[in-house]
């Protein structure tokens, strides 16, 4: 974990961070800023972490950021997604995090497997395949769908997901979300409390080995369809809506990254919530792009996997 100053300037590694398993596509994942970052400097992340011996999950901590000193304090792992899983899973990780305007936390689990697909997010006693939603504190909010059902985890918010890599509120208050699916049919979700997003039931994607998945199901009674999906994939990863001035023409977009694509796609939503327009930027750069935020001066900011964080501004 590193700040970058409004300058650009990287500072060293923030020290005191819990120690990560990484490799491949594991490692640190996320972080994310208290509601009230400015007064109390508390953050929020997620990453992988070793359990066991040959064991992983997806912890999500809480720490108060000291900027001046580049350290983490009173660090506290506050959830921890279960169960853990051979550390040879190493793909579908999930761990993005997104805050809710009353300082709950939501965050998504992969369903962790690289292979052909197993049923697990289906299963409500498994995070694995779900987007969990907690208070500040690790409990199980309060307005969680499956609180008290026997057999299901009270943290659980949805099901059905394969690789959640986008999670962002929109400017009215409602989460989204993109995830992977497997060759083909990348999706653009609307999260709505309780629903089946339908992995690994139905899928606009096929199987690594070119079967069918579930017989080539793209839709079925008691799941929710996308709201969009890219056939061919994108592999989408971040996800923000703009909310800034400095580009008056692009209110209302909704940004997300692109990883296969080595693009940034700007999609523009109508009122019923489906996309009207997308337009791929950055292309001529060649890079992944991992993620991408609407920052409080107007810019927008864009991560790649070869290093670069970007702002861009008008006349860029």
């Amino acid at each position: 974990m590193r700040i970058v100053d409004a300058q650009g300037r990287i500072s060293g590694p923030v020290r005191n961070l819990p120690a990560v398993h990484y490799g491949g596509q594991v490692g640190l994942l996320d972080v994310a800023l208290d509601r009230d970052f400015a007064k109390d400097h508390r953050i929020f992340f997620s990453y992988s972490e070793d359990v066991g011996d040959d064991k992983t999950n997806i912890a999500l901590a809480r720490a108060t950021l000291d900027e001046k000193a580049g350290i983490l304090r009173d660090v506290s792992v506050i959830f921890r997604a279960l169960p853990a899983v051979s550390s040879t899973k190493g793909a579908n990780q999930g761990g993005r995090i997104a805050v809710a305007p009353n300082g709950t936390l939501f965050m998504t689990v992969g369903d962790r497997s690289s292979i052909t697909p197993w049923d697990v997010a289906q299963h409500l006693d498994s995070d694995l395949g779900k987007i969990i939603h907690i208070t500040a504190d690790g409990e199980p909010a309060s307005d969680n769908p499956f609180i008290g059902r026997a057999g299901a985890r009270p943290e659980i918010w949805t099901l059905g997901h394969r690789s959640e890599e986008g999670l962002a509120f929109a400017p009215d208050g409602r989460l989204w979300e993109t995830e992977h699916g497997p060759q083909g049919g990348d999706e653009l979700n609307l999260i709505e409390r309780g629903k089946n997003y339908g992995w690994p039931l139905v899928t606009h994607g096929i199987d690594y080995s070119g079967e069918k998945i579930n017989g080539g199901l793209t839709e079925k009674p008691g799941t929710e369809q996308a709201r969009y999906y890219w056939d061919p994939v994108i592999a989408p990863s971040g996800l923000a809506f703009y909310s800034g001035n400095l580009f008056p023409q692009w209110h209302d977009s909704v940004f997300v990254g692109g990883l296969r694509a080595g693009f940034l796609d700007r999609l523009t939503l109508t009122t019923n919530d489906k996309v009207r327009d997308e337009e791929p930027l950055l292309a001529d750069l060649r890079s992944r792009i991992r993620d991408v935020r609407s920052g409080p001066d107007g810019a927008v900011y864009v991560l790649t996997d070869d290093g670069k964080l970007l702002r861009l501004t008008p006349g860029q």
